[in-house]
């Protein structure tokens, strides 16, 4: 019997492979996981002081990953090769539906855990609504991005705009592409985080002499902070007090925010919700 258990044992460890390691409740090192918004370079450089603050706070090593899109994001969650990833809204409920994970903090902005998309225009385009969006161009980012694809959608939906049949969508990558492809006028409009828009405005990087905002949506859940759900129960709660109680301001700098506050899955009902209303089915995205 004891050999048949051994034998078992190299069994499952050959079926399971790295996963079976990925999946230790309690490992030594962490994989964090953040937005592929910027180069990987660029996302690990300006987060620095997030995994000086998690190594000291958690006791732990910590690792920054950063993959080529949200799309790689949600799969390497999936397969257990991630134990925390900070997720867009969509790409959380996305990365639920085919893991074990759970949210336990979002971004807190001006006593808020809300947010808005906006449609911007092409000064150039003379558009002044959404409306005049058909016929044209419109730049979306990533596929599982709810700020530069669900939200902007919605909102053109709203207006009877359909993809395909009254416009052309594009799909660039990120919200800084969105932008840019927005004020070089190769797009007439796009969707993107408003947020990161006033960012780029404040940065020089886009121009209000080239660029307006069209119409701001209604206000939606924050970028949640998600766990593997199987990790110790222990390091569990370690985890969720060192987000909710992060005050240093050079970790809180890259992420636009004043601090993190409890969320709840049900929170992205909403999200859900609005998924079905564009027919978008989750499961094949």
């Amino acid at each position: 019997m004891k050999r048949i258990a051994t034998l078992l044992l190299v069994f499952l460890s050959i079926i399971l492979g790295t996963h079976a390691f990925a999946a230790n409740p309690d490992p030594d090192t962490l994989k964090v996981a953040l937005l592929p918004d910027e180069s990987p370079s660029t996302v690990i450089k300006n987060n620095r002081a997030l995994k000086d603050y998690l190594e000291k706070t958690l006791g732990k090593k910590v690792e920054l990953v950063v993959t080529t899109d949200y799309s790689s994001m949600i799969e390497a969650m999936r397969h257990g090769r991630l134990d925390l990833g900070f997720f867009g809204p969509l790409s959380y409920v996305l990365a639920k539906s085919k893991s074990d994970i759970e949210p336990f903090a979002a971004m807190l902005k001006k006593g808020k855990t809300t947010y808005r998309g906006v449609v911007i225009a092409s000064v150039a385009s003379g558009i002044n609504r959404i409306e005049d969006i058909k016929g044209k161009k419109m730049a979306y980012g990533d596929t599982a991005s709810t700020s530069s694809h669900l939200i902007p959608k919605s909102m053109l939906k709203a207006k009877g705009l359909e993809p395909k049949r009254d416009y052309e969508e594009h799909f660039v990558g990120n919200h800084d592409a969105v932008a840019l492809n927005v004020q070089n006028n190769n797009a007439q409009a796009g969707g993107l985080s408003e947020s990161i828009f006033n960012m780029l405005v404040e940065k020089g990087t886009i121009s209000l002499s080239k660029v307006k905002v069209l119409a701001a949506s209604s206000e939606f859940p924050e970028y949640p902070w998600v766990m593997r759900s199987n990790l110790n129960p222990a390091l569990k709660e370690k985890i969720k007090a060192a987000f909710l109680g992060m005050k240093d301001s050079a970790v809180l700098k890259p992420f636009k925010a004043d601090g993190f506050a409890p969320i709840a899955d049900k929170d992205y009902d909403v999200v859900r919700d609005l998924a079905k209303i564009l027919n978008l089915d989750l499961a094949k995205m």
